[in-house]
């Protein structure tokens, strides 16, 4: 089948409106989805950082959304006209995924990042005929269709509006998953949350969700007014002597801190921000040596890493959504859509922080 997508064909190119093909339909296991909508995650940025190790040419896009048009196989759970929310891929039997953590798949990279592909997926080509790389993040869905194995997919109710729902597989999905899952928030805790975009402010709002006290800090005005809509106390980034105010804010200093930033000012100034015990999660990678001040870790602090959120997506996906129907993870409120074909302008828009989640709808 023939079909339009954004195709990267080099790593400081831009994206191109293409005709891409697939050479067959879905396998046992896979689903074939229109897609309804699909963010621009910093993440599909990143490859332009990363040239060499994500290969190109490829369609991009990996927070898609969609309904179900075919399926390959009889056990899929899944049927043609289901709604479904698009997340990461993972091979589904390593000893992560099989204990509930398929985000440190051993697999995670070779599938997601770095040309992956199962034995039978269907080719995928240019109008030319011309190979482009395995799907991005199992999906490519940057692109009017995607062939996803049916694992990677999450239904939801057909009244919800689908097609701002890619998101929640990645960006939202890994600030809430950090608050909800690693951190464990519950009422009357404190968080602290450095880097107010679309992962920071989901955590905001998760954080608020569940009862705690929240601190977000930032050095862009409109995002900390965000912030403070999802009543968080905003805190620019540059305020003197920020852990001692988050301290006094926080009554001692924040129980858990979320960095977004991969600043390495930023996450020393997060962990002198903690309480004894405290827990500082980072959720961006690290491109640059990180230099920890002296006593930063001391009483008892520690730091993580923490991977989409460490959620298996099947659960905390519909937990989000009805989060969002009782009012209190209002993630639309971060979104904005373009047209599959206004790919570029949503890219410089991201990059420029004029946007904080686009969707692109193709």
């Amino acid at each position: 089948m023939r079909f339009g997508a954004a195709v990267l064909r080099g790593y400081e190119d831009p994206f191109a409106i293409e005709e891409v093909m697939l050479d067959a339909g879905p396998a046992d296991g896979e689903i074939l989805v229109r897609i309804a909508g699909c963010g621009l995650c910093r993440t599909d940025l990143a490859v332009r950082r990363s040239a060499g190790r994500s290969p190109l040419p490829a369609v991009l896009g990996h927070e898609g959304s969609g309904v179900v048009v075919e399926t390959g196989g009889p056990d899929t759970g899944l049927g043609p006209g289901d709604h479904v929310v698009l997340s990461f891929d993972s091979c589904g039997r390593c000893r992560s995924c099989l204990g509930g953590a398929p985000a440190y798949c051993d697999r995670f990279a070779a599938l997601n990042l770095f040309g992956g592909r199962t034995e039978n997926a269907a080719r995928f080509t240019d109008g030319a005929g011309k190979a482009l790389a395995p799907r991005w993040f199992g999906q490519s869905s940057f692109a009017e269709y995607a062939m996803v194995p049916a694992r990677n997919a999450v239904p939801v109710d057909a009244s919800l509006p689908l097609e701002l729902l890619g998101p929640l597989g990645c960006g939202f999905l890994t600030g809430a998953g950090a608050v909800l899952h690693s951190f464990g928030v519950g009422p009357g805790d404190t968080v602290a949350v450095f880097g107010a975009g679309a992962v920071g402010l989901a955590a905001v709002m998760a954080a608020t969700a569940a009862g705690a006290f929240v601190v977000a800090v930032d050095r862009h005005p409109e995002r900390l007014a965000l912030a403070e809509r999802f009543h968080a106390v905003p805190l620019d980034a540059a305020t003197a002597g920020l852990p001692g105010r988050i301290q006094r804010l926080t009554g001692g200093g924040a129980q858990y801190a979320l960095d977004t930033t991969a600043s390495a000012r930023l996450i020393n100034d997060a962990l002198r921000s903690l309480r004894p015990t405290g827990h500082l999660g980072l959720v961006a990678r690290l491109r640059t040596a990180l230099p920890l001040e002296p006593g930063t870790l001391d009483r008892g602090r520690k730091i993580s890493h923490i991977c989409e959120g460490d959620a298996v997506p099947a659960l905390l996906i519909p937990r989000l959504t009805g989060l969002w129907q009782a009012g209190r993870f209002p993630f639309d409120q971060l979104i904005r859509t373009y047209p599959l074909a206004d790919v570029n302008e949503a890219e410089r828009d991201c990059d420029a922080g004029r946007v904080v989640k686009p969707v692109l709808i193709p």
